[in-house]
């Protein structure tokens, strides 16, 4: 797994008047995008901008439609988490227009569900979020984020395993 901090974006307004090496994108987010093709799962982490992922992350979106249009981003898993300052502003419909993306590159979504006991206590079958304002995470949204990440790792491996039988 990758992080790429919000400074790896670049400058969404740098243009050069030379040819461009980076096709268009700032150079920071297309290797970052160039990194989504060896990555057998991803998890994206955003907070939640009045119901939507925040706009770098979409503008990083942005910047893999060589990628896509190549089938490059197909067939890997993916989910999502998300945070808030307070409730009731959009969480779930964050992570549900992150599936959005996920499906037209043909991607395989797995939400952490209601399939671990901590999902009950946290729940959001969508993916982990919290709210901010509470203070740092508490151990219900750690534990929901770690039982996420390893479904996603342990569902990517069943699906590697079974391409290369």
């Amino acid at each position: 797994m990758a992080r790429h901090p919000p400074s790896a974006m670049g400058s969404l307004s740098a243009r050069r008047s030379s040819p461009d090496p980076c096709d268009g994108a700032p150079c920071g987010a297309r290797h970052a995008a160039n990194r989504l093709r060896g990555a057998d799962a991803v998890l994206f982490g955003t907070p939640t901008r009045f119901g939507n992922p925040a706009g770098r992350l979409t503008a990083f979106i942005d910047t893999t439609g060589t990628l896509w249009f190549q089938g490059k981003l197909a067939d890997k898993v993916y989910s999502a988490f998300t945070a808030s300052n307070t409730a009731h502003v959009g969480q779930e419909s964050t992570l549900l227009a992150l599936a959005n993306t996920s499906y037209h590159w043909g991607g395989i979504i797995v939400p952490p569900g209601y399939t671990d006991p901590v999902q009950f206590q946290s729940g959001n079958p969508y993916g982990t979020s919290y709210v901010a304002a509470d203070g740092p995470p508490g151990e219900v949204a750690l534990q929901a984020a770690r039982y996420q990440a390893r479904r996603v790792v342990e569902i990517a491996a069943i699906l590697k395993a079974g391409r290369a039988a």
